[in-house]
């Protein structure tokens, strides 16, 4: 089982806590607001009132024993930054920090942190993108070259098989699965027929999907 040190329990940290939960984490939560941490502190085992500002507050919850520390303030950079670079001092394994805007995230990454994720600005990227291709419905960036997309299936592929379709060679998509509703197909094959409603699941360069679903 993961472990995982969450510091600071804003409405992001309670999401991502209840998130973490729901997985089979086990999540320790700190926070120095004693009436958010007695809040919460029944749906977790471990739920700390604790100024990690301090360098000993933070060594006595002996930081290299979590897979990972989420600093997850938004409200207090400096506090951010602070705690951020305590951790790694103090040998965090992995640090994810929150951010609020751009300089913040540069900070942050070299004051220590392993990943800045950056939920405000995130948010509004994917949903730019969903506003303007009607036919994309989500997707995962993994770098700032390749994503995964999640894209209906266009309606004069309706009845046509996969293999003449070839959609790799075609337009550079990697064809991971389709889903019809809920349902998933796990075993693709060449032979595959698609179907009026279908989505797909495709990996490849983000330029040629985004150009592929804009058409």
């Amino acid at each position: 089982m993961k472990s995982v040190l969450l510091i600071g329990m804003g409405k992001f940290g309670q999401t991502l806590g209840a998130n973490l939960l729901a997985m089979g984490v086990d999540v320790m939560v700190v926070d120095k607001n004693e009436d958010k941490i007695n809040q919460l502190g029944a749906k977790y085992v471990d739920a700390l009132i604790v100024n990690c500002m301090n360098l000993e507050n933070l060594r006595a919850l002996d930081i290299p024993s979590f897979d990972t520390c989420v600093v997850a303030i938004g409200d207090d950079f400096q506090a951010s930054l602070q705690i951020t670079s305590l951790l790694k001092e103090l040998g965090a394994k992995w640090v994810v920090s929150k951010a609020t805007t751009e300089i913040q995230r540069k900070f942050l990454l070299r004051n220590g942190a392993d990943e800045v994720v950056y939920p405000d600005h995130d948010t509004a990227e994917k949903l730019a993108v969903k506003l303007n291709l009607e036919r994309v419905f989500d997707y995962i960036e993994l770098n700032a070259e390749y994503s995964i997309f999640e894209i209906a299936v266009p309606e004069k592929w309706s009845g046509k098989k996969l293999i003449d379709l070839n959609p790799r060679k075609k337009y550079g998509l990697n064809l991971l699965t389709v889903k019809k509703g809920e349902l998933i197909i796990d075993s693709l094959d060449a032979n595959y027929v698609f179907e009026s409603g279908d989505h797909m699941l495709v990996f490849g360069k983000t330029k040629n999907i985004l150009s592929f679903a804009n058409k």
